[in-house]
């Protein structure tokens, strides 16, 4: 069930970018193996340039083993997805994957005028990201009373200016004691 999903999102992305389909369609019957924790995603590369469900138990041209906050890191932050991914196999088609899949992005608005018209569809996607930027904005201002509730009303953090301030005395204490030592030093002598 999973991988039909997997395969039908995919499927549906490719197939409305032409330049990602001609560049799969050079590694066309190859497979590639998706691992993510216990799930195991084979994908044969089909002539149109698409994916398939390919063979558990045959040997993929390319293995990308996935870390386990990948879905974490595919929302908030692709590009470290892709630097924390190990792959192994074909070097060739691990890079045009990773090309295909760092350029590939859904287009919502087109997706959406087909069930509510255009104009619909251009508010319901505005409307979204002003959704989302107002849930971030929001994310970063808790953040930010929190920090400032545990640094001045119910000190639990220490804050920076006085971590600082507490270093330089350390600092001047250990200078002290050094020209000290250098003092009994040459009264011992």
């Amino acid at each position: 069930m999973l991988l039909d999903a997997t395969l039908g999102c995919l499927n549906h992305l490719l197939s409305g970018e032409n330049w990602a389909r001609e560049r799969l369609q050079a590694f066309a019957g190859q497979t590639a193996r998706f691992e993510l924790g216990a799930l195991n995603l084979p994908l044969e590369i089909t002539s149109a340039g698409l994916f398939a469900a390919g063979d558990k138990n045959s040997p993929a041209s390319v293995t990308i083993v996935l870390p386990a906050d990948a879905p974490l890191r595919a929302l908030t932050n692709r590009p470290s997805l892709f630097t924390a991914a190990h792959i192994s196999g074909s070097a060739e088609l691990a890079e045009t994957l990773g090309f295909i899949f760092r350029n590939l992005r859904w287009d919502a608005e087109s997706d959406l005028s087909l069930l509510v018209g255009d104009i619909a569809a251009r508010r319901l996607v505005s409307g979204g990201k002003q959704l989302v930027e107002w849930q971030q904005s929001q994310a970063r201002n808790l953040a930010l009373n929190l920090v400032e509730y545990f640094t001045e009303e119910s000190p639990a953090i220490a804050r920076q200016s006085d971590v600082s301030a507490f270093c330089t005395d350390v600092e001047s204490v250990q200078e002290e004691l050094r020209r000290l030592e250098k003092r009994v030093a040459l009264l011992e002598t």
